[in-house]
């Protein structure tokens, strides 16, 4: 993958041109993650760009949004017990301390992680799991991907 499409995620998404995305929900963008050192990592993306916190969405979008957290929170849930037998849970954030556009995290946890990370937020990985390419968003992800995919779209049909 390019970076090209990093600086503008939202923007690139809105085209149809952010290879990350995987489906289309309510209020955003369902999208996995960068990084797969938790395999099944993925971020919802609000649909407007300018947006950067949740309370600058109007109550019904607000609430869409939310739904839709839930929705992806459920999907990887799904896909990654389906895949993974250490599956635990998923934790789902919307911290917007770096990004300037609002945008929901999505965690898988799993009971293989290192034990005095198991229980601690993800954002306490070294930050070597960031950076390395090994962890990078790569076609053998394209199972989970697919999974996770299959999921949205089951828990979506009728809903949209």
């Amino acid at each position: 993958m390019t970076s090209d499409w990093r600086a503008s995620r939202i923007e690139n998404a809105l085209r149809g041109e952010n290879p990350t995305v995987l489906r289309r929900l309510r209020a955003g963008f369902a999208a996995i993650g960068d990084v797969q050192f938790l395999p099944g990592y993925s971020v919802l993306l609000v649909d407007d760009p300018r947006v950067q916190r949740l309370s600058e969405l109007p109550r019904d979008k607000r609430l869409r949004f939310l739904a839709d957290m839930d929705v992806l929170g459920e999907a990887v849930e799904c896909a990654c017990r389906r895949l993974d037998p250490e599956f635990r849970r998923v934790n789902l954030e919307i911290l917007g301390n770096t990004d300037g556009f609002l945008h929901a995290h999505v965690w898988p946890r799993f009971a293989w992680e290192p034990g005095d990370l198991v229980r601690v937020p993800v954002w306490l990985y070294p930050r070597e799991n960031w950076q390395d390419e090994r962890h990078a968003l790569a076609p053998r992800h394209d199972v989970l991907r697919r999974e996770i995919s299959d999921e949205l779209e089951r828990l979506t049909t009728g809903r949209e």
